[in-house]
């Protein structure tokens, strides 16, 4: 099972009716994971974001074309170091390209926080400065999660992410037609669904066991574990930074905008502001 290293969102076990944690918007952890070299965190007890508003209804919405926008201040308070944000020692981006800062989000598709999160974070991104690649992370938790992120690899190699992303949320958390948390896994039915926007179902389901999907699922494995990426959803910035705060959706994506003006201030060598710091406890001594 996983804890939460983004809102600070309570961890679900899935038991759970699915209705009421999309109501709840909590965090949807990973199932008790039997993947190679995944670990069983413990249970987050950080408190629910307050956006009642964004559940996976949203993800009927169509598909987005990226239209990069201009580059603006940050909004509202600097992030606080320990608070909002965590650095990462010796940490590495998913994919580095020069002169570009990147923002990674780490998901699972049968994960409801990430289903959640997705009609926020998804208009978001596809409006970013033309400086700033996004990347999903798939995260590979457990049995009934592996499939998933093996069909998000397939169709990140086909370029059907755009199209299908919000669409299989949808299919999972709204209209149910897809297997989610707790239901037996069926690659064939998720290789169907692709089939419905263009890939072929029989290459498709063969996509998904090739030796490049594998080393994909291996590479974000590895890149979670140095990022130190415990539960979904989780943003990283540049590799440097993980989010750990916010008060809502929207304000982990605030926190994001701060870390990437941050780290664009710091491409460009200009001075930037120094992020805030966790105020320090008050003295408890009585002195002399």
């Amino acid at each position: 099972m996983l804890t939460r290293s983004f809102p600070r969102l309570a961890t679900l076990r899935y038991p759970l009716v699915l209705a009421v944690a999309l109501m709840a918007t909590a965090c949807g952890k990973g199932t008790e994971s039997t993947a190679p070299a995944a670990s069983t965190p413990a249970a987050s007890t950080a408190a629910t974001p307050t956006d009642t508003a964004a559940t996976p209804a949203a993800a009927t919405a169509p598909a987005q074309t990226r239209q990069p926008g201009p580059i603006v201040p940050p909004q509202g308070p600097a992030p606080v170091l320990g608070t909002d944000y965590e650095e990462i020692p010796g940490g590495q981006p998913w994919q580095p390209e020069p002169g570009k800062v990147e923002v990674v989000e780490v998901f699972g598709y049968i994960c409801p926080a990430c289903a959640a999160f997705a009609p926020t974070v998804e208009p978001w991104h596809m409006k970013l400065p033309a400086d700033v690649n996004f990347h999903y992370v798939a995260a590979p938790f457990g049995p009934e999660w592996i499939p998933y992120a093996k069909a998000y690899y397939a169709s990140e190699q086909l370029g059907l992410v755009d199209k299908t992303h919000m669409a299989l949320i949808d299919a999972i958390h709204v209209k149910k037609t897809l297997p989610g948390e707790g239901d037996p896994v069926n690659e064939q039915k998720i290789a169907d669904f692709y089939g419905q926007y263009g890939a072929n179902p029989k290459q498709f389901l063969d996509m998904m066991q090739s030796f490049a999907v594998s080393t994909k699922i291996n590479q974000g494995r590895q890149f979670m574990q140095k990022s130190g990426v415990t539960g979904t959803p989780t943003i990283i910035i540049d590799g440097k930074y993980r989010i750990t705060g916010g008060k809502s959706y929207q304000d982990v994506l605030r926190i994001a905008d701060h870390l990437i003006a941050m780290e664009r201030a710091a491409m460009a060598g200009t001075p930037a502001a120094a992020p805030a710091a966790a105020p320090a406890a008050p003295a408890t001594g009585t002195g002399g």
